[in-house]
């Protein structure tokens, strides 16, 4: 979890391969009407990512009852959104990627070909609520270093 452009899809890749896991990109969960709002550069609202964390909590769901691992990569901005993720399944646990604003925006402007803009990185900032009893991670580290971290902290 962390805001656009903290490293999400490239480490969960990342790791999901080291494990031998899936990896599902929440990107890929949006409606089409939230992938255009954000290309358009207008933030979402709580009631805009109501239906694609609920795709995602379905897929978590969904994982855990079948007793597959995975890794999902998603911003879970606020606490709210990381309750409805984690609802009723004890085996999710949330990797933080935290930065800072400058190094972030770094890397988005360098992004080609994506709809999150980087006019749209300071209100995420604005967003996150930053999570509690959570594995925090610099993302100013190299992928693998990240990547071993990880897997060291949460014994994988």
């Amino acid at each position: 979890m962390g805001v656009s452009g903290s490293g999400k899809s490239t480490i969960g890749k990342r790791l999901a391969k080291k494990l031998g896991w899936p990896f599902y990109d929440g990107d890929d969960f949006h409606p089409l009407e939230n992938i255009q709002k954000m290309a358009n550069g207008v933030a979402l609202s709580d009631d805009d990512r109501a239906a694609w964390l609920a795709a995602l909590a379905q897929l978590i769901r969904e994982l855990e009852r079948d007793g597959r691992p995975g890794v999902v990569a998603c911003s879970a901005l606020k606490q709210t959104y990381r309750e409805v993720l984690q609802q009723n399944a004890e085996n999710v646990r949330f990797i933080y990627l935290k930065g800072s604003y400058e190094l972030i925006l770094k890397r988005l402007q360098a992004r080609r070909g994506h709809y999150m803009k980087p006019g749209l990185l300071k209100s995420q900032f604005e967003t996150m609520e930053e999570p509690q009893q959570t594995l925090v991670i610099d993302v100013a580290q190299t992928p693998a270093t990240i990547v071993r971290q990880i897997i060291q902290a949460l014994e994988l």
